[in-house]
């Protein structure tokens, strides 16, 4: 690949199209000929050996190269506003991050610490997948993700960042009102259970066997929905430690065995990307801050 003779031009003009959308909005943006700005794009692509962009009558969208060369071009666009200003400036952190991850950890975890991130880098922007069913990072729906089942193919690079700690939780009202007292009688409790389609999950594979053919309680398709059901005094659930202990629920068995670890799943490819890296950093450290709240049950019905 040739790369020898780049011409900041044509890297100003790249980005130019890359953020209108078109050569005319490129042209204009630069008060340039629309000539000019066609020219240099493929000049660039030439240098370069791959196409930058997609060809469509409703205008120029990035290939996947030129979506990899993005950042490295604002980089470039940042030295060079750097020089002409004649001060040193260390280039922006801009640009999406798409991350995937679940439901509790998007809503619980990391949208309460996002307004961290977006101070220290106001030009960044999080996308946020939680329907990491549908998420697949080998066909790169998303650049990182946060998840507890570790991936065991792809080009990936993978951190254990913590644990997600479970219990089996009641509402005081319910556990006032059992007919079992203090103890724990599974074969009596009310048990809230997942829906068919979530027999995969070791919560529901625990309820399963905890109920041995009795109906449960109530059976729901969402975390949320199990703690809410919880907290109403529905019947016993097992649920996140993090999620449960702010709802006030009362931990009665903080050893069920199905303790998962939290993995930090990154493209290989996009280690070196600044964005990412700054992402990657912000997560382990909000994971690092709740890894009390996320893995220990800080209060039983023993307690209260």
């Amino acid at each position: 690949m040739e790369r020898r003779g780049l011409v900041w031009d044509d890297v100003s003009v790249f980005l130019a199209v890359a953020r209108s959308g078109s050569l005319s909005g490129a042209a204009l943006g630069l008060s340039v000929g629309l000539a000019t700005v066609s020219r240099r794009v493929e000049r660039l692509e030439a240098r370069l050996g791959r196409p930058l962009f997609l060809r469509h009558h409703t205008g120029y969208q990035l290939t996947e190269e030129g979506a990899a060369l993005i950042e490295r071009a604002e980089e470039m666009e940042a030295a060079a506003r750097a020089f002409e200003s004649g001060w040193p400036e260390k280039p922006e952190v801009s640009g999406t991050v798409r991350l995937a991850t679940a439901e509790n950890l998007a809503t619980a975890l990391i949208l309460p610490a996002l307004p961290r991130l977006r101070r220290a880098h106001p030009r960044l922007t999080l996308e946020i997948a939680t329907d990491i069913a549908a998420v697949n990072l080998h066909r790169r729906d998303a650049d990182i993700a946060l998840r507890m089942i570790k991936p065991e193919r792809g080009h990936v690079s993978v951190q254990r960042v913590g644990t997600l700690g479970y219990g089996l939780y009641g509402a005081q009202s319910y556990m006032e009102g059992r007919a079992g007292g203090s103890e724990l009688d599974l074969e009596r409790d009310e048990l809230i259970a997942w829906a068919e389609g979530y027999g995969h999950l070791p919560a529901a594979q625990w309820i399963e066997r905890a109920l041995r053919g009795r109906a449960p309680a109530v059976v729901t398709t969402s975390l949320a929905t199990q703690v809410a059901g919880c907290a109403s005094g529905l019947g016993l659930a097992v649920l996140p430690h993090f999620l449960a202990q702010p709802r006030g629920l009362i931990c009665l068995d903080a050893d069920l065995g199905i303790d998962q670890p939290i993995w930090l799943v990154t493209q290989t490819d996009l280690a070196s990307s600044r964005r990412v890296q700054a992402v990657a950093s912000f997560l382990r450290e909000v994971v690092s801050e709740r890894r009390v709240a996320l893995s220990v049950a800080r209060s039983s019905w023993t307690d209260v």
